[in-house]
């Protein structure tokens, strides 16, 4: 009697834990995909609307097309008119650093400047190649991914372990302002 009574209430409470696990992952996206909380988390392996890249594969690429574009989404808090990261960022050469455009959730102005400094940065060509990056399990990347897809760019690539893999890989890392938010 006792057996049948606990099975019946682990059949009763399975679906309730099966219920609350898939809120709380339903609360890690917005309605529309983006990832918008836990950004410092494990990643997907790949991106649908990108080719994901090892630090190794990157290389390849940059040697086969110097006009790569290559775009760190690192968090930078925005206070009181300034950004205000405590801590110095390094990131790959000859990046465009667009602090916060991998976040989950966007303001108009934060959007408008993720926008136009694509477009200054491509020559509003929807074709040019990018290269997304934040960290190493970090969601910021695929979110600015999915981003740009949005905006209407097709030539899109992930470096899916960021800085840390480049790092890792024992490639060159630089001191990073970010753009300018006007």
């Amino acid at each position: 009697m006792l057996k049948t009574v606990l099975t019946a209430l682990a059949l009763t409470l399975l679906p309730l834990g099966v219920i609350t696990s898939h809120a709380q992952e339903s609360h890690l996206f917005t309605e529309d995909g983006y990832r918008s909380t836990l950004y410092r988390s494990p990643t997907p392996q790949s991106h649908e609307h990108a080719q994901t890249l090892s630090p190794q594969e990157l290389n390849t690429l940059q040697e086969k097309n110097p006009k790569l574009l290559l775009v760190d989404v690192y968090r930078n808090p925005w206070l009181r008119g300034q950004f205000t990261l405590q801590e110095e960022h390094t990131n790959l050469p000859n990046s465009l650093w667009l602090a916060n455009c991998g976040d989950g959730v966007l303001s108009e102005q934060w959007l408008d400047y993720c926008k136009q400094h694509l477009e200054q940065a491509t020559a509003n060509d929807k074709t040019h190649p990018i290269v997304f990056y934040c960290r190493s399990d970090c969601w910021l990347g695929w979110n600015a991914v999915k981003r740009a897809n949005a905006f209407g760019y097709n030539n899109l690539y992930w470096l899916r372990d960021g800085t840390d893999g480049w790092e890792q890989a024992h490639l060159p890392l630089e001191q990073a302002q970010p753009a300018p938010f006007r």
